[in-house]
């Protein structure tokens, strides 16, 4: 395996260094001053059998043959859907990540932000999934409801968005309701945070990230020219929305 230069990606070394050593470790820092870390990396390589029941569940509602993989990380969606016979195209900002799914095989792996997507001709995919909390990349109230109605243009009549997210009203950590009251002031949504990925000593950039419920969810889709479908729980605050594309977008939308 060659060797990587040492970027600002801290989320691309993170993933190189689980696939070259077999550990690693996600640390995400808030805005606030608060660290936390995670399993993401062995999640984010695991197999089918082994992604939570939640998105097993849900790839039951993937339609068509092409599909987006919005944040793909180490690819394991775009390599199952690739295994099921579908036209995958994986995106991800970070340029660590995109490599990397190539190495696994990935067939079409860009180096994408989501901000970026209306770059792709309208019509291009049929079904849009966003695992790994990635519906927070819609990143706050008004640029997910731009980004829904972009969604809607490069979809299909019958789309579906498979978006994973987190309600981060089922918390009582101190640190968290202290953040949420905080945004309250700020005139943000409850769940509207900053943060960055860190690994050892690189820092990634910060970045806004969206966790909301189901109720608020809804609110967010009203007239974007999606509807929620349903939604797909193991229990706790974790959560896989299914999101379906309506006939027409609403007019002024």
């Amino acid at each position: 395996m060659p060797k990587i230069r040492r970027t600002g990606d801290a989320y691309g070394h993170e993933l190189w260094a689980y696939m070259t050593e077999g550990h690693s470790v996600e640390i995400v820092e808030r805005d606030d001053g608060l660290v936390a870390t995670n399993d993401g990396p062995r999640r984010y390589f695991a197999d089918f059998a082994a992604w939570a029941s939640r998105e097993r569940r849900a790839m039951r509602f993937a339609t068509g043959s092409r599909a987006l993989d919005v944040g793909c990380g180490a690819g394991r969606v775009s390599l199952y859907l690739q295994r099921k016979g579908l036209k995958a195209v994986a995106i991800d900002r970070s340029p660590l990540a995109i490599r990397l799914c190539r190495k696994r095989g990935v067939k079409d792996a860009r180096v994408l932000p989501i901000e970026q997507i209306a770059r792709f001709p309208a019509g291009s995919f049929d079904t849009v999934v966003m695992f790994g909390n990635n519906l927070g990349l819609l990143g706050n109230y008004q640029k997910a409801r731009r980004l829904l109605r972009q969604l809607y243009r490069l979809t299909t009549a019958n789309a579906v968005i498979l978006g994973e997210s987190l309600n981060p009203y089922e918390t009582r950590l101190p640190a968290h309701l202290r953040y949420r009251r905080r945004n309250r002031q700020r005139g943000r949504m409850g769940g509207q945070i900053r943060i960055r990925i860190r690994f050892q000593d690189i820092k990634g950039p910060w970045f806004d990230y969206l966790l909301v419920s189901p109720t608020e969810l809804k609110g967010i889709l009203a007239g974007t020219g999606w509807r929620l479908q349903t939604i797909l729980r193991d229990g706790g605050p974790l959560y896989v929305a299914v999101i379906r594309r309506v006939a027409v977008m609403a007019k002024g939308s």
